[in-house]
This record gives C-alpha cells, sequence and structure tokens, in this order.
C-alpha cells in the first residue's frame, strides 16, 4: 500500500474522532435537556399534584383497653391503645381520566384530572369488635370511621361521600397514622356492627404521571378509561381487559385477596408507594421487583412515547452510524470514480450530518417533532446533495448521493415511530444496504485500486 494511502487513513481516523466527539457534546446536550423536562416536571406536580395512589374505603376506630395490675387502691393501671379496621368484601371503582399539558417554559409535564365513583360493601363490620387482651380490663372505643387515604392529598378537588345512600359529611385526613393524608367521614355512634353496610364516593382529584389503586378488598374491580393513547400498565397485576386507540385507552383490573397480600399488608401498615418514592425506585434498579415495604397496587402511568427529548436522544444514538454509512458511500464514490476526497472534506460532510441531530433538538423545542425533522433533514439534505456536486466533481453524482441521504433520513424517522418493531425493520435495512454495497463491490479489485499511483488519479479543478 502506497504511503499515501496510508496518510489518507489516518487523517479520515483523525476526522472519524472529531466528528464523534462532536456527537457525544450533542448527546450532553439532549441528556442535560432532559434533565430539565425532569425539574419542570417536578415543578407541574410540587405545584398541583404528584403522582396518585389510592387506598380504600376503610372503616377504622381506636380503642383503650385499660386494666388495673394490682387489685388494691393505689396501684398503677396498665393501657392499651390500638386501632381495629374493617377491610371491604367488594370495592368497584368506576373511573376516567382526562390529560391536561402543563407548560414550564419549553417543557411540557402532563397532568390528569380523574373522577371515581367508588362503590364498597361490606357484610358486616364484625371486625370492629374488639378483643381484650387482659382478663377484667376495660374497653372503650371511639366512633368509627371510613376513610379514603391518597399518596398526595393536594390533588383532591372534590369528595362526595354517602354511607348507606345518606349523605355524610367529609374531613381532610384520614386520622389514621399509617396513611395520614386523605378524607374521613364519621360513622354513627349508633352503627349495628352485624348489619351490612355500603360506602359509596364520588371523587374528583388532580396529579401527573400515574395513577395507582390498592386493590384492598376481597374482590377488587378497577374500570379506567382516559383520553390518552399511550397508557404504560405497571403496579404488581396487570389489566385482564384492555382497549388501545388513537382517541384514547380502557382497561380493567380484577384482582382477588386469594392473588393478592394487600389486606395484609394495611393490617401491618406498609407503605402506600408510587413510581417517585425511593423505594420503589430502587426496587426498578434491581429489576422490577417491588419494595417489601409497599403495598402491592394496580397502576397506570401516561407517558409520551413522541416526548421531544427521547425522541432526540434515540436519533444520536444513530449518530456513528450515519456518519459511517456516509463515509462509506464517499469512500465508493471515490474508489469506483478514481477521485479524490480529502480529509477535510469527509469533515465537513459529518460536521453536516452532526449538526443535523443538534438542529432537529433546537427546532423541536419550538414546533412540533415532525415538522421539526423535516426542516432539519431537508436543509441538510440539500446542503450535502450541494457540496457533494463539487466535491464529486459532478452533478450526476452529487444528486445520488443527496437522494441516499434523503433515504437515510426518511428510515431515520421512521425507526423513530416505530416502538415494537424498530430493531427488525433497522436490522433488514442495515442488511439490504450492505448486500447493495457488495453487489456494487462485487468486481473491485481492491488491492490494484490501493495501489493506483496517486499521479494516476484525476486532478480537481482549481
Amino acid at each position: 500500500m502506497k504511503p499515501g494511502n496510508w496518510g489518507k487513513f489516518a487523517g479520515l481516523a483523525f476526522v472519524l474522532a472529531l466528528l464523534l466527539t462532536g456527537l457525544v457534546q450533542i448527546q450532553d446536550i439532549v441528556h442535560d435537556r432532559q434533565s430539565q423536562q425532569r425539574t419542570a416536571i417536578s415543578s407541574v406536580a410540587s405545584s398541583l399534584a404528584g403522582p396518585q395512589a389510592l387506598l380504600g374505603p376503610i372503616i377504622h376506630r381506636s380503642c383503650v383497653e385499660e386494666w388495673d395490675i394490682k387489685p388494691d387502691a393505689n396501684a398503677a393501671t396498665g393501657r392499651r391503645e390500638f386501632r381495629q379496621i374493617a377491610l371491604p368484601s367488594n370495592l368497584t371503582i368506576d373511573a376516567d381520566s382526562a390529560l391536561e399539558a402543563r407548560k414550564r417554559g419549553p417543557y411540557t409535564a402532563q397532568a390528569f384530572n380523574m373522577t371515581a365513583k367508588l362503590n364498597a360493601q361490606w357484610p358486616d363490620l364484625d371486625a370492629l369488635r374488639p378483643e381484650r387482651k387482659t382478663p377484667g380490663s376495660r374497653l372503650t372505643c371511639g366512633s368509627a370511621s371510613v376513610m379514603v387515604a391518597m399518596s398526595d392529598a393536594r390533588g383532591i378537588r372534590n369528595a362526595v361521600l354517602k354511607v348507606n345512600s345518606i349523605l355524610t359529611p367529609t374531613r381532610a385526613g384520614t386520622d389514621y397514622p399509617p396513611y395520614p393524608r386523605g378524607i374521613r367521614a364519621a360513622l354513627p355512634a349508633s352503627v349495628d356492627l352485624a348489619a351490612p353496610m355500603a360506602v359509596q364516593i364520588d371523587l374528583e382529584i388532580v396529579g401527573t404521571e400515574q395513577v395507582a389503586v390498592v386493590p384492598v378488598a376481597a374482590a377488587t374491580l378497577f374500570k379506567l378509561s382516559s383520553n390518552w393513547p399511550h397508557p404504560s400498565f405497571g403496579g404488581d397485576f396487570l389489566p385482564v381487559d384492555r382497549t388501545i386507540t388513537m382517541k384514547g385507552f380502557a382497561a380493567q383490573w380484577r384482582v382477588s385477596s386469594l392473588a393478592s397480600s394487600a389486606q395484609q399488608d394495611v393490617a401491618l401498615g406498609r407503605v402506600l408507594c408510587t413510581n417517585s418514592n425511593p423505594a420503589q425506585t430502587s426496587s426498578e434498579a434491581s429489576g422490577g421487583t417491588r419494595s417489601a415495604e409497599c403495598l402491592e397496587t394496580v397502576s397506570v402511568a401516561f407517558i409520551d412515547p413522541v416526548n421531544t427529548y427521547v425522541l432526540s436522544d434515540r436519533a444520536t444514538k444513530y449518530g456513528v452510524l450515519f456518519i459511517a454509512l456516509t463515509f462509506v458511500a464517499v469512500g465508493l464514490f471515490e474508489f469506483m470514480c478514481a477521485l479524490r476526497v480529502h480529509p477535510i472534506q469527509y469533515l465537513l460532510v459529518g460536521a453536516a450530518i452532526s449538526l443535523f441531530f443538534l438542529l432537529l433538538l433546537s427546532l423541536s423545542e419550538h414546533l412540533p417533532f415532525s415538522i421539526a425533522y423535516a426542516a432539519a433533514g431537508s436543509a441538510c439534505v440539500l446542503l450535502l446533495g450541494y457540496y457533494a456536486s463539487y466535491m464529486l466533481h459532478s452533478w450526476r453524482r452529487g444528486l445520488p448521493f443527496g437522494l441516499g441521504m434523503a433515504t437515510l433520513y426518511g428510515l431515520l424517522y421512521l425507526l423513530l415511530q416505530l416502538e415494537q418493531t424498530a430493531l427488525i425493520v433497522g436490522s433488514l435495512a442495515l442488511f439490504a444496504l450492505l448486500a447493495l454495497i457488495m453487489t456494487l463491490t462485487r468486481r473491485v479489485d481492491w488491492y490494484a485500486r490501493l495501489r493506483l499511483p496517486q499521479a494516476d488519479l484525476p486532478q480537481q479543478p482549481a
């Protein structure tokens, strides 16, 4: 191989290193923007309400047991304070959520407004009957309350509660220490613990990102519909039925206490978690297993698959491939047409490709992503096609080069829109491109090409 060829390859390696450094810098900008968007979402959550998790309705009351330690009059007394809870046998939640974009500068957070009808039934309230731990003790219990706990009570907009179809005033807070945030309503002191009870609650709440429900009843049915077309179902139980269209989704969950430990965990005071809780975040990092400190839930997150920064981040990951394929295309023109392309020209072509990703990011903050992509892609294709016609000494070579770049940008846009089939489409496209290159170069004598004296190569016009 001629010494000049070694110099050419060294120059191309240096150019490639410069372009890769530039791509890394652009990726850092994208990640910085993603971080700022997360900060904006946290800002919306801090001023509105965060992810919401619902627990209840639950009926509870506090009791005190006292006993004399010694029978004489001056003896001290023992005392035990405890709470009794009654969990419903059946719980039906029928909810509808409407998503609304909230802006923080150029960043957008998705907030939801959810209306829910909760219907809970108890065959009796025998679970509220206290049991003595000390024979002969004195037992006193307060009035029973029905409560619904929430992870972020700031999101409560309205709550109407009925006990056996009788409207009952609600108050803030649950008066239940393990789950203090939410609402409660006092039951009449004369409530018959042996009689069935039904509670109906009309609830309106707001929040961001996610809704979760604890399947606290012996049989829980949760129905949720929304105008958001991109749900991400999570929690410990997936929906048994779901329908997803471009206009929204509808899903329902059926959970039995035979399959869930939620009833036992509520009695133990486990934590009411959302995805924003540190305990759950750490569990996701360890493979998605729910933290042992958290109650079981069914949940849905309102994700945005066409998020500008997510798409820009995915696009920049194809930057190296774009540059490599472009260098291969220029190299093929150079070798097969006996041209001379300087490493600086490679650098300029690669810089135009790298700049596309920065243009895409900046434009997509102010325009819809599709329009921003079309504008950035068209500008780069026109620039590369125009420059290639002079770099390759002919419009007949520059035009196919520009069309090839337009095809690459079109393929990239297709991959960004595909969620489930991006890998197979990308793999097939790369295989087809490799097959085309191998077909075009099947008769090339590479040794002869690389040994070609520099004097035999055509000179660029001044």
